[in-house]
This record gives structure tokens, sequence and C-alpha cells, in this order.
């Protein structure tokens, strides 16, 4: 008895999701394949940045895809759920001016320093772990120099300028 219930739940469900949660016609569920938008140029820093950036190994915390979302909306852009690479490269495709970039990093320093906070509660509570949270927190703030050298580094575009000649 129960298993048939556990059966009709299951057909209930897997039906939910076909209606309600795909986006195709079939119903099937497909992955995001992107669009002509992920195809565009990016600056020359947004792959490098998104790189470092995303691998915890080398910035010092994961940053999911709502945390890149909650970034964007903290800048009044809109971003959609994508794979975070696209996501970053959408939110930082089309910077022409310094301004934007120090927003936006500004905005994922409040996120970088809320971990930094919670990685030294971490070490305060377990000591044990201290030296591993130190590691985390100094790649955070090399991170976030790296923030400030972007910025430093980067060149305004007037959008009425002319193209570069080859």
């Amino acid at each position: 008895m129960m298993k048939h219930d556990m059966n009709e739940l299951r057909a209930e469900f897997d039906k939910f999701v076909r209606d309600k949660c795909s986006i195709d016609p079939e119903g099937q569920h497909t992955p995001d394949q992107g669009d002509a938008e992920d195809e565009e140029p990016v600056p020359a820093f947004v792959d490098e940045l998104a790189d470092k950036l995303l691998a915890p190994a080398l910035s010092g915390v994961y940053l999911s895809r709502l945390d890149i979302k909650r970034v964007a909306e903290g800048i009044d852009e809109s971003l959609p759920i994508k794979e975070r690479k696209k996501m970053i490269k959408a939110l930082f495709r089309h910077t022409v001016k310094r301004e934007y970039l120090r927003k936006a990093f500004d905005e994922f320093n409040k996120h970088l320093n809320g971990r930094i906070a919670v990685y030294e509660e971490l070490s305060e509570t377990f000591p044990s772990s201290k030296p591993v949270f130190d590691g985390y927190i100094r790649k955070i703030e090399k991170t976030k120099k790296m923030f400030d050298q972007i910025v430093d580094d980067f060149e305004e575009i007037d959008p009425t300028a002319e193209p570069m000649p080859i």
C-alpha cells in the first residue's frame, strides 16, 4: 500500500515538473544552452577574473549563482540565473566606465567581507582550524587586491570613440 502511494506521488511530481518547470515544448528538461549574448566578446580581464574568482582554491571562497545575482542586484543590474562563469561575463560584458567596475567590486567585497567574518568566528570557535581559515582569509584579501588592480588598470572607453585601426 505504501509503495503504491509513493509511486503515485512520484508520478504526480514528475508531471508537475514536466508541465510547470520545463521550458521546451516537448516538456523535456534541457540544461542552459546559452544564447547569442553568451557568445558576445567580453573585456580582456573578464575571463581571467572569472577563473580566479570562481575557484575557491584561488579566491578563498565559493561564490554561488545566488551570490553573483545578489551582487548584480546590489548595483541595480538584472542577471538571469545561469552557469556562474556566464553570469560573471554578463555582469561585466558591457563595462565601459571605471565607476561601474568599482561599484561591482565593492559589492563583491561586501560578500567577501561577510565570509571573512564567518571564517574568523569559526577560527575562534574551533581554534585548531584557525590555520585553515587564516589561509582562506589571505586568499580573500589577495582577491580584493586583484579587484583594486583591475580598477586601476582599467581604461575607460568613450562610447562615441572610433574603433582602433588595425
